[in-house]
């Protein structure tokens, strides 16, 4: 383990001896794995993994084995709690509440395809539990509404979020409730889906993914409880990386994404793939610099110390780095 006075962590950590966070090499978070089971094949991984994103197996050894088999003693003494405090208080007859797990993060820097490999992973252990992945995109507010305020900019940032609809979501799921609907979303039309959703029927472990899911909000003087998103969650995870690195894979996925999906006549960014490269490289930046670039400082980056677990990567796109938040 590292010591929280290592040159490097300073620097992107900010961390000092009164860290709340130990910190791990790669390489020495490897070792935590264990004999957790490798559960996945290369061929999956490659299924599971968004474009550009270099995971494999090894990587999969690496990182996400210790995070399952961390993520396996969190939901056991949950689960073991829940129990606890059931008899404590002489209930029956009580579901039991959803494991909820949050991703944030940056566009580009590898979000997605974490959720996806760890939903594998989890559903994969020995006692089979039921695991369910939703992201935040179904809760931006359609695009119609951010034209007609003004905004449409600015989606991502926190105000193009139906913030109610995301707490009724979250509130649902860990009431128990069952068949709770999540709105869908569509990265093709670049919009929400109307009359459209997803069910989650209570699920023993939910991941819950988006860039501003640890998000916080002003708090009122008079004390009166105002809820956000992260106090749904029983374990956060902050993907994290260099600016100029997540820029880079900002700017290549966009240019990929040229000769994919965007030839799709259907795709709200079809415009895109009959413009020069150089054109198209101009307008990657331009959305980078002055929206991707802008909610990563004023609102993403704000929110890492609220994580559970930071995932560091480099400049391969691999994880470095894992700071884990002491108890």
């Amino acid at each position: 383990m590292r010591d929280s006075e290592t040159p490097d962590v300073l620097d992107h950590f900010q961390a000092n001896s009164y860290s709340p966070y130990h910190f791990f090499d790669s390489e020495e978070w490897a070792h935590f794995r264990a004999d957790t089971p490798l559960t996945l094949t290369a061929d999956e991984v490659h299924r599971l993994r968004s474009i550009d994103d270099p995971i494999d197996l090894d990587e999969v050894r690496r990182i996400y084995l210790s995070l399952s088999r961390l993520l396996s003693s969190h939901v056991e003494s949950s689960q073991l709690l829940f129990e606890q405090r059931n008899r404590f208080l002489s209930l029956s007859d009580v579901f039991k509440t959803p494991f909820v797990i949050g991703i944030a993060g940056s566009v580009a820097v590898g979000k997605s395809t974490t959720a996806r490999v760890l939903k594998e992973l989890l559903a994969r252990w020995p006692s089979s539990p039921k695991v369910d992945l939703v992201t935040t995109d179904g809760f931006l507010y359609p695009n119609a509404h951010l034209v007609k305020n003004g905004i449409l900019n600015r989606k991502g940032f926190p105000e193009s979020y139906d913030v109610g609809a995301l707490l009724r979501f979250l509130s649902a799921i860990k009431a128990g409730l069952p068949n709770v609907k999540a709105p869908s979303y569509s990265h093709l039309t670049y919009d929400v889906l109307p009359n459209e959703h997803r069910v989650v029927d209570r699920p023993d472990i939910l991941i819950f993914e988006g860039i501003n899911v640890l998000q916080s909000r002003n708090l009122p003087a008079d004390g009166k409880i105002v809820p956000m998103v992260s106090d749904f969650f029983d374990f956060s995870i902050y993907i994290d990386a260099d600016e100029n690195a997540t820029h880079r894979w900002y700017v290549d996925r966009f240019m990929k994404l040229r000769q994919t999906a965007f030839r799709d006549p259907n795709s709200y960014f079809h415009r895109y793939a009959t413009i020069s490269e150089d054109e198209a490289k101009e307008i990657a930046e331009g959305l980078w610099t002055n929206i991707n670039l802008k909610n990563l400082r004023e609102n993403i980056l704000p929110t890492r110390p609220r994580a559970d677990l930071i995932l560091r990567k480099g400049d391969n796109h691999l994880v470095e780095t894992v700071a884990l938040r002491k108890l």
